[in-house]
C-alpha cells in the first residue's frame, strides 16, 4: 500500500518538531512560550498520523506522551494568560465615601 502522503505529513511533523527544538537551543523562543509547546503538539499530531498508516507502538506512545505534554504547555501559557488579566484580588481598594 502507497502511503507517501502520511509519509510527507510525517516528514512535516519531523521538521517543525526539531525547528522548534532548533529554536529553543539558539535562544529564538522560550520553552514557557505559546509558539514552542504550539509546534510540539502539532508535529506531534503529525507524526502520529503518519504512524497510523505504519504503525510503530514505541514510536506512537512517545509521540502521544509528546502531544500530551506540549497540550499541557499550550494550556499552561493560556491559564497564565488568563491570570494576568484578571485585577489583582490584593490591590489596595481606595474609599471614596
Amino acid at each position: 500500500m502507497n502511503h507517501v502522503i502520511p509519509d510527507i505529513i510525517g516528514i512535516i511533523g519531523v521538521v517543525l518538531m526539531l525547528s522548534a527544538y532548533f529554536l529553543l537551543q539558539i535562544g529564538k523562543i522560550p520553552s514557557t512560550s505559546f509558539s514552542y509547546s504550539f509546534l510540539n503538539l502539532v508535529a506531534a499530531s503529525m507524526i502520529l498520523f503518519s504512524l497510523w498508516f505504519d504503525w510503530n507502538l514505541p514510536s506512537v506512545t512517545i509521540e502521544a506522551c509528546w502531544a500530551l505534554i506540549s497540550a499541557y504547555g499550550v494550556g499552561k501559557y493560556f491559564r497564565s494568560k488568563r491570570l494576568q488579566a484578571k485585577p489583582s484580588e490584593t490591590s489596595p481598594q481606595t474609599d471614596r465615601t
